[in-house]
């Protein structure tokens, strides 16, 4: 391809991102590419040139808000071109592409391409011959063609750097769509990664958030694995914080644990998904696990990490969920020590083993699920919360921000990227 990248020079531009940290990565990275061919950030009232939305699809509610994003964003910026990225643009591509003001659709493979391919539609903007722009590309490729590791490390408009490390997911639970949008697990070498975290020392960088879609499963790419990778990691200089995104239970192991409690520098803060506390509903959803090695690993965990913050994955409603096994369930997470809850409700999702599955679940007995263990949840937080007011816990600065160790979130002045002891007040304690 003919470099235009000059085309950016100027060019403002929105970015929108729905779903995990891996996705935010991804945009970061994205977004470092275009300022480095010109372009900048739109400003929060003003017109924009180009809009990139960077879209989710773990449920049906989540395709619902890419669908609303993209048509907002239109509304906003009528004259934008409008490019639409991740795993929904992976799976409904043709579906995107008839949306309004779409002018390119981008599946996995192609997402390191995007900058480039949108040129011409840039292009068309420039020349004010809208008219006679390209029709809406659509760059998606089928599951099988998903086998190279797009590395990612940056930090967009944040002080935190995401360093994604891991790719696709190799397991086939009944209810997820996410295998066939993002392709099998893979990853990048150990060396790469830990020059990756180097490079952002030497930028300033003090807190990397390693990000993947299974990151336990490190290693199927390389012949190396996880532990490997917290332990090579941890001996980056200059890096004062590691957090884990998230980690299947049966791929959180005693070993791993052990290293993150005996690290330098990796944080007291842990997300493991757990989906159901039913072993019934487990089984039905094909999970590698069951509650007993949940248990296990929450308590082995807050034994070696006593002040730990542990969020955790839950679906309601699932095909197959009973209100018997909704009470087991309930009940099991209510006697976990955990600080948070993400509860999902279930949605149909094509192409999966789960709509195999009998029983069916109410949209109304979904809401009521959810409301109970959203209400869980806010008990939960509120408890680790108060568990340390009167402490002084270290805080890296965001803007008007920060968080500790142990992720408690807090307000104040603080200096962005500086780490400052404070002490833990009510009045500086933001409960969400």
């Amino acid at each position: 391809m003919t470099d235009h990248t000059d085309i950016y020079i100027g060019a403002r531009v929105v970015y929108h991102t729905l779903g995990c940290k891996l996705n935010f990565a991804e945009t970061a990275t994205l977004r470092d590419r275009l300022i480095g061919y010109g372009a900048v950030d739109a400003a929060e009232d003003g017109d924009a040139d180009l809009c990139i939305i960077n879209t989710c699809s773990v449920t049906g509610e989540s395709d619902q808000k890419c669908r609303q994003a993209i048509r907002r964003l239109h509304r906003r910026h009528p004259e934008a071109v409008i490019g639409v990225m991740g795993c929904y643009a992976q799976l409904q591509g043709e579906a995107i592409s008839r949306i309004e003001g779409v002018s390119l659709v981008v599946g996995m493979e192609h997402r390191g391409r995007m900058a480039e391919l949108l040129i011409p539609h840039l292009e068309a903007k420039r020349r004010a011959t809208l008219c006679t722009a390209p029709e809406t590309e659509i760059q998606t490729t089928s599951t099988r063609d998903i086998h190279t590791f797009v590395p990612s490390c940056s930090r967009g408009n944040r002080t935190r750097y995401f360093l994604k490390v891991q790719d696709g997911c190799s397991y086939y639970c009944t209810y997820c769509t996410i295998p066939i949008a993002r392709g099998r697990s893979r990853n990048g070498s150990i060396a790469s990664l830990v020059a990756q975290a180097e490079a952002v020392a030497e930028a300033g960088g003090k807190e990397i958030v390693i990000t993947g879609v299974n990151i336990g499963d490190f290693g199927r790419s390389t012949g190396e694995d996880f532990l490997a990778l917290v332990k090579a990691l941890d001996g980056v200089r200059g890096i004062e914080r590691f957090r884990i995104s998230s980690l299947e239970p049966d791929l959180l192991t005693h070993d791993i644990i052990d290293a993150c409690a005996a690290s330098r520098a990796f944080m007291p803060h842990f997300h493991i998904p757990l989906q159901s506390g039913s072993d019934a509903v487990l089984r039905l959803m094909h999970r590698h696990y069951d509650a007993a090695l949940f248990a296990d690993r929450v308590h082995y965990l807050l034994r070696a990490m006593p002040d730990a913050f542990i969020g955790v994955d839950v679906i309601v409603g699932t095909r197959g969920e009973t209100a018997d096994y909704f009470a087991q369930s309930e009940a099991f997470i209510r006697e976990m020590p955990i600080a948070q809850l993400h509860v999902f409700p279930y949605s149909e999702r094509p192409g999966t083993k789960a709509l195999a599955i009998a029983h069916t679940v109410s949209p109304e007995e979904k809401r009521e699920r959810s409301k109970r263990l959203l209400t869980l949840s806010e008990e939960k937080h509120r408890t680790f919360y108060d568990r340390y007011v009167g402490t002084a816990r270290p805080v890296l600065w965001e803007h008007g921000e920060g968080w500790t160790d142990n992720y408690i979130r807090v307000r104040g002045e603080g200096t962005p990227n500086t780490i400052t002891s404070v002490m833990l007040t009510p009045e500086v304690l933001i409960k969400t």
